[in-house]
């Protein structure tokens, strides 16, 4: 029997810090090739609807699944089907909304924990819209925040996200004007912006700081400048294949020079203890995050499991009929 999982059982069950556990866990074994992960692949139909579709397998647990969602004149909907490797049961059909911002924000807060400097107080966050409210909640889950600077082009939602995020996490989450002051003094910046247009420039980023930049995975869009780019002492990814495809920021910025990717290192590699991470306080380290199926998958497992101990979920009868025949 599949069980049905709505936006809502997902919420109820996935949690930061669960997100946080299993995400991490799921880097560590990618790094040590334990999973099997497919990149993104999309269809784009001459009137813009896209489907796109990820999928991984984790034959330590026993599950097979991918993420699907179409994207169609600004609205998208998630789903991810998951299933038992050993039978080829769907063992639940998940919506996935909800589960995708805390994955993605809780791959930013693991990048955060093995990159920035362990005396971080200071973050900076350009974008206020649903995703950056996970990425600034995994941040503040790694590090001791003092302040926090956001910057989003729409003033009411800026203020908004200030005044919900200051409860959420409890600590001052405070409005700027722009996006150079909240950049000033920061340790930590966060993009997680739609923007097709650089919203950091190189000329802004200062020694130590870590930068996790998300908002940006198509190879036509960016949120950094060559420079910034450039000035990363460390760049990190969670797929270097996934990346080559649709990490618009490094695609644009190394240009026709290829041998810029052999220094571009995973975040898996790092987690398994494979590469080491920040190794010097003064270093500029760059987490570009595109996300993973593996993290999808990992956080599905999880919201199943614990749906089926808590007796949640919708059952639905598929291929029901088939199996008794």
């Amino acid at each position: 029997m599949t069980l049905l999982l709505s936006e809502a059982d997902v919420r109820s069950l996935l949690t930061m810090p669960i997100a946080l556990e299993v995400v991490e866990e799921s880097l560590r074994e990618q790094g040590k090739g334990d999973l099997v992960l497919h990149s993104r692949q999309r269809i784009k139909l001459p009137d813009n609807a896209i489907l796109n579709y990820m999928a991984a397998a984790d034959p330590i647990r026993g599950y097979i699944g991918m993420k699907l969602y179409t994207v169609v004149r600004g609205a998208a909907r998630f789903v991810v089907p998951l299933f038992r490797s050993s039978t080829g049961e769907m063992v639940a059909l998940i919506e996935a909304d909800a589960l995708g911002q805390l994955r993605t924000g809780a791959a930013s807060g693991v990048a955060t924990k093995y990159l920035a400097n362990p005396d971080a107080r200071t973050a900076c966050i350009i974008g206020t819209g649903y995703q950056a409210r996970t990425q600034l909640e995994a941040v503040a889950a790694v590090r001791r925040l003092e302040r926090v600077r956001a910057f989003g082009r729409d003033r009411e939602r800026r203020e908004t996200f200030c005044r919900e995020m200051n409860e959420k996490i409890g600590i001052t989450v405070q409005p700027a004007n722009s996006g150079e002051e909240a950049l000033s003094g920061a340790d930590i910046v966060i993009t997680a912006t739609s923007a097709t247009k650089v919203v950091l420039d190189g000329t802004r980023v200062a020694p130590g700081m870590h930068i996790n930049a998300m908002g940006a995975n198509w190879a036509q869009k960016r949120e950094l400048d060559a420079a910034a780019v450039g000035r990363a002492d460390k760049i990190v990814v969670d797929s270097v294949e996934q990346a080559k495809m649709e990490a618009g920021d490094l695609i644009q910025a190394f240009g026709e020079d290829q041998s810029h990717w052999n220094a571009v290192q995973e975040l898996s590699r790092i987690v398994a203890g494979k590469v080491s991470g920040r190794d010097n306080a003064d270093q500029i380290t760059l987490f570009k995050s595109n996300g993973i199926a593996t993290w999808d998958l990992a956080a599905a497992v999880r919201v199943y499991e614990l749906s089926v101990a808590k007796k949640m979920g919708q059952k639905i009868p598929l291929w029901e009929n088939t199996a008794k025949a």
